[in-house]
């Protein structure tokens, strides 16, 4: 390798340069070589605005390694450029992969090679995005996962109501409306999450799976509002994109994109396309539940109507043909009670006249019982004085008496006795005890 020769001031014919000689030397390389400008692609990283300006780094990844190199995007630009950019639904931001035009610049106060960025290729951004799409849904195909969620069974009157957004936004504002204006008894749990930036792919990603896994609710709803073609990119995230599918409630989606569609559409149970229409789909299903039911029970009234009104027919037949039967049985049954009455009459006469006879014969034989009663009466007054002989009162009053034991067994014989014995003796006029000193055979 050779260098310069410095001895005795001999340089080799290589011009010395100041630093601002160089800066302009650069520049002048630069304008020569690329005089009309430049187009370079790569990914945004460090998107900054200061004032009216934008700064970022486009970097690309490759096998070598990785590039950057600084672009500005001053003022005059932006604004010339903000109605392409509109047009396609573009907003620049961080990780979004762009084909951008401008002029190198050496800048030197910092000594830095810049872009000065004055055009873009919005076919180039978006063929990105629909490529990274694709292949999202191609994995989600290849896993199972695409058509999931829309495999999942919507509850017939989905009131319990799981939501995904950010509280600061219309798209929330507009939900609620719609819900809160439908009058139905809806419940909503909420979870505040970002939509767009850095952080929102994470937090959209773990609200549907903590909602998803809710026993106490029907459905999860994803809304956020309009925006750009690159916010709406947030959604079509594979993780975003896989927690719909897996989840184990039905996912209703409402983006507020009315032309693009994104991966989170393409997996979940439903899409709509606006916040409200999102909350105009549940208020429909439930009031779809709601009409069924009125609708049924007013069938039911219906049937009931026609049947207890056959019925009443029925039973007012069956009364009238009862009444005629009951009336024809009273006629009958009076002209049998008539001709019994006759036969009762006549019978009772007859038995009248023979008890009456009976009876004239019963009084002329009780007539003759006292001449029959005359023998028996004396003979009972003979038995009687022969009782009145033998009853131990009047044996007891000429002077006997009646010997008995404790326990009231009289005593017929001495051998019945020993010394010591307790004995009663009744009298005519009363009782006395006493006790055997000896008995003698």
């Amino acid at each position: 390798m050779s260098q310069p020769s410095f001895d005795d001031g001999d340089d080799g014919g290589i011009p010395t340069l100041g630093v601002g000689e160089l800066a302009e030397a650069i520049n002048g390389a630069l304008r020569r070589s690329f005089a009309d400008g430049v187009w370079v692609r790569g990914e945004i990283q460090g998107w900054s605005e200061r004032g009216p300006h934008a700064y970022f780094r486009l970097v690309e990844e490759s096998a070598e390694g990785k590039a950057s190199v600084n672009v500005q995007f001053f003022a005059p630009s932006r604004a010339r450029l903000k109605p392409l950019l509109m047009k396609h639904r573009l907003r620049l931001a961080d990780d979004l992969k762009v084909r951008i035009f401008g002029h190198l610049d050496f800048f030197a106060p910092s000594g830095q090679l810049g872009l000065k960025m004055s055009g873009i290729d919005p076919r180039f951004t978006l063929g990105e995005l629909a490529l990274q799409r694709d292949d999202v849904v191609r994995r989600l195909v290849a896993a199972g996962l695409y058509d999931r969620n829309r495999q999942r069974p919507l509850a017939v009157a989905p009131l319990n109501v799981g939501v995904v957004t950010s509280l600061a936004s219309a798209a929330w504002a507009d939900f609620l409306h719609e819900i809160e204006r439908s009058g139905l008894g809806f419940a909503l749990k909420v979870v505040d999450v970002r939509v767009q930036g850095e952080r929102a792919v994470a937090e959209v990603t773990a609200a549907i799976r903590a909602l998803g896994s809710s026993p106490a609710l029907d459905v999860v709803a994803l809304v956020r509002g309009g925006g750009g073609r690159t916010e709406l990119a947030t959604f079509d995230h594979e993780a975003i994109a896989t927690a719909i599918a897996s989840s184990p409630l039905p996912v209703f989606t409402g983006l507020g994109h009315e032309i693009d569609r994104a991966v989170a559409d393409e997996v979940a149970h439903t899409a709509l396309k606006t916040p409200t229409a999102c909350a105009a789909a549940l208020v429909e299903a439930v009031q779809s539940f709601q009409g069924a039911t009125e609708e049924a029970w007013a069938d039911i009234a219906r049937r009931g109507d026609l049947r207890l009104a056959g019925a009443v027919g029925e039973v007012t037949d069956i009364a009238h043909q009862l009444r005629h039967r009951v009336l024809a049985a009273v006629g009958r049954s009076g002209e049998r009670l008539g001709q019994r009455s006759l036969r009762l009459r006549s019978a009772g006469r007859q038995v009248v006249e023979r008890a009456d006879r009976r009876l004239g014969e019963a009084c002329g034989a009780l007539r003759r019982v006292p001449r029959t009663l005359d023998p028996e009466s004396r003979h009972m007054e003979a038995v009687a004085e022969r009782v009145r002989l033998l009853d131990p009162a009047v044996t007891m009053a000429r002077g006997w008496s009646i010997t008995r034991t404790p326990d009231g067994h009289t005593v017929r014989s001495a051998s019945q006795l020993a010394p010591g014995d307790l004995i009663i003796t009744t009298f005519a006029d009363g009782t006395a005890g006493s006790r055997v000193e000896e008995t003698t055979p």
